[in-house]
């Protein structure tokens, strides 16, 4: 994984083994003739372009543009991709921030949207060459794998090969899972996206996010409309994102470890009706993940028996997981999709979705495994009305 070491050792000045921070705005010019490679950080930057370099080798990418935010990154592949009234074809459950941006612009005609469950690929299909209105040529097809928050797994490679058969590029958000457990390009992704906020950096000390394209060509486009839009990442945010991708393999490993458990808990507990996570063998996604991953994540959710009062006893009183949003840190969270992620979906747009009333997602991190267990169980008791 030389990504995880991008930067390191490479400082010939000092011979400092970590890679400074340069928070310079411009560079010099060495006269009329003399651009430097790097003018100004909007659109270069010595630090910016290290984490970029990093996430693009562990992609396995041709080049990597590092964003100010995961919503910014999303918003730039759409404004690359996406003509004006053309069309996208999103998944139906969809990260609430995803379905408001593309609702928003579907509402101003700067595009038309399909939702769809790529999961049916007879849908996915169908809905690649006819809409409402007749037929239609598709311009993106958008793909979240693991899907938030019910970890439906999409099989990237078939939906890849559908979208080019009809001319489609496109994207899947690797959000969920990072580099280390899954690489959407080497199944046929045409660009790959996440929220670095997350398990990237991990520390949830940092907003950004990042895009990976598997052609140079991909990338220079991409690169050359950031700085167009100006959605490049500060240095800082770059520099501490590089430093807490330096350990994403050892918090995966504990992660995982800490989500078997956790699992395992709230599989044999009467308070809770459903489990979502690709790890358990009747995981509709079960097979594909570990076909497409390389591990099932630490991201789950589950259900409880008594619904929205079941989950206010389950809040009410929780120790070791904080109640939030966001995912990926080495902190253990919590979070009501239905009141907060997903806030902004409509009513019909959630319940088409799955996501209920009775859901709580949680993001394992890396405490010590008792502890969280033993909180778990007293939030479980307490949902189900167990004294």
């Amino acid at each position: 994984m030389r990504g995880l070491t991008a930067g390191m050792n490479v400082d010939t000045q000092h011979n400092a083994v970590v890679p400074p921070i340069y928070l310079s705005t411009n560079y010099g010019f060495d006269g009329l003739e003399g651009r430097p490679p790097i003018d100004y950080s909007r659109g270069g930057n010595p630090t910016r372009n290290q984490l970029g370099e990093a996430l693009a080798t562990l992609e396995g990418g041709a080049g990597g543009t590092i964003t100010s935010s995961g919503m910014s990154a999303i918003t730039l592949l759409v404004e690359a991709l996406v003509p004006i009234g053309g069309h996208v074809i999103a998944p139906h459950d969809c990260y609430g921030g995803t379905w408001r941006l593309l609702d928003t612009w579907a509402g101003t005609g700067r595009l038309t949207v399909d939702w769809v469950d790529e999961t049916d690929l007879s849908a996915l299909g169908a809905a690649l060459t006819t809409c409402e209105d007749g037929p239609v040529h598709t311009d993106l097809v958008w793909i979240e794998t693991p899907s938030n928050p019910l970890l439906r797994i999409t099989d990237i490679a078939t939906v890849s090969r559908l979208a080019h058969a009809q001319g489609a590029a496109v994207v899947a958000d690797n959000t969920f899972c990072s580099p280390l457990l899954q690489r959407p390009l080497e199944f046929g992704a045409d660009f790959v996206t996440a929220s670095d906020t997350k398990f990237i950096n991990g520390h949830s000390d940092v907003i950004g996010g990042s895009v990976v394209s598997a052609t140079a060509e991909g990338a220079e486009k991409i690169k050359y409309l950031a700085n167009v839009i100006g959605v490049t990442a500060s240095p800082f945010d770059s520099w501490l994102t590089l430093r807490g991708l330096r350990t994403l393999d050892a918090r995966l490993r504990v992660h995982a470890e800490n989500t078997g458990r956790i699992v395992e808990m709230l599989t044999g507990h009467p308070a809770v009706t459903a489990v979502h996570w690709p790890g358990l063998p009747d995981h509709p996604g079960h097979r594909l993940a570990q076909k497409q991953q390389d591990g099932p994540g630490s991201l789950l959710s589950f259900e409880l028996d008594g619904g929205i009062d079941a989950v206010r006893r389950f809040l009410d009183g929780l120790r070791g997981f904080t109640l939030a949003e966001s995912l990926g840190g080495v902190e253990s969270l919590v979070c009501h999709p239905f009141t907060m992620t997903h806030a902004a979906m409509s009513e019909r747009a959630k319940a088409d979705a799955g996501v209920t009333e009775s859901m709580i997602r949680m993001s394992v991190g890396i405490e010590p495994a008792e502890d969280l267990l033993a909180c778990l169980h007293e939030a479980l008791e307490r949902a189900g009305g167990i004294s």
